[in-house]
């Protein structure tokens, strides 16, 4: 049965989420559906900033939100997530007007799902693009990884320390702002890092992470999607686990891949922002880091 809330719900107190609060984030995904991802809401936390409410009912959360900076010109917004048994009271809209005036200006971006974007739609949020979300085993066609002819080869390899400056100079041009904070958690948090370079020059990069049952894959940059094919078929060499991928649905050609792979469509996304523009070259940023991060 449904608690009370105070009436008005401003007088609901949001506070700063910690490390401290891990398990009761990922008590709060599990109660929606998601993976608990703990290792995820941990790089969440330390590159963001989580916000959350206390449920007066129990030990756990009634509803969070993380926000990732990029700086003054845009900031991501994901995990707003708000517990089952208080569903459809106006939570949701209460902290997402609360991130609005904490960001005081700063440009917003988020992924919605088809029931959460009418509420985006209300608070002055545009649609600007969308991602298909894909599950299932990986299973590399006879033409995964091929070479195309007539160029150098492209040398596909795990990421080393060395390679983390030209990893982040590649993904500030594509992704359109520095991501440094974020990109130089990456290594602890994904367990495999796939780099592509041409003639000494980085040309694409893939992280593989683990997710509840699945790995989850992201970011996915690349020249062109022949290298984004090549990356993602070196994956298949360190996992055997099924996988997710959010492709931005504008890569046809790769989405076409991935199904011919084994992958199938479970749902889609739509990218949304307030106040600014999606940043950016789409052409070689193939999928997020994760749909929180942008």
């Amino acid at each position: 049965m449904p608690s009370s809330l105070p009436r008005p719900l401003s007088d609901l107190p949001i506070r700063r989420l910690t490390r401290d609060d891990l398990i009761a984030c990922a008590d709060l995904s599990e109660d929606r559906g998601w993976p608990r991802d703990e290792e995820r809401w941990a790089l969440l936390l330390a590159a963001g900033t989580g916000y959350g409410i206390d449920d007066p009912d129990s030990k756990g959360l009634m509803a969070s939100c993380v926000v990732i900076s990029y700086g003054p010109d845009m900031a991501a917004v994901g995990m707003l997530l708000v517990a089952g048994r208080h569903a459809r009271r106006g939570i949701g809209r209460y902290v997402m007007q609360r991130v609005i005036e904490a960001a005081g200006g700063t440009p917003l971006s988020l992924h919605a799902t088809s029931a959460g974007r009418p509420l985006y739609e209300e608070l002055g949020f545009i649609p600007v693009g969308r991602a298909v979300r894909l599950l299932g085993p990986f299973r590399p066609t006879a033409a995964s990884g091929s070479q195309p002819p007539g160029e150098s080869a492209v040398v596909v390899r795990s990421a080393s320390a060395q390679d983390l400056r030209a990893l982040v100079q590649l993904d500030s041009t594509v992704f359109g702002l520095d991501r440094t904070h974020l990109l130089t958690r990456l290594p602890t948090f994904a367990g495999h890092m796939r780099v592509a370079e041409q003639d000494g020059e980085l040309i694409g990069y893939v992280a593989l992470s683990p997710s509840a049952e699945n790995h989850a894959v992201g970011p996915l940059i690349a020249r062109d999607a022949a290298v984004a094919k090549r990356l993602l078929a070196s994956l298949a060499e360190v996992t055997d686990r099924p996988w997710r991928v959010d492709v931005d649905a504008r890569h046809e050609e790769l989405l076409d891949w991935l199904e011919a792979c084994g992958l199938r469509p479970s749902m889609g996304t739509t990218l949304m922002t307030l106040g600014g523009r999606q940043h950016g070259d789409w052409s070689r940023y193939f999928a997020p880091l994760s749909l929180a991060t942008g």
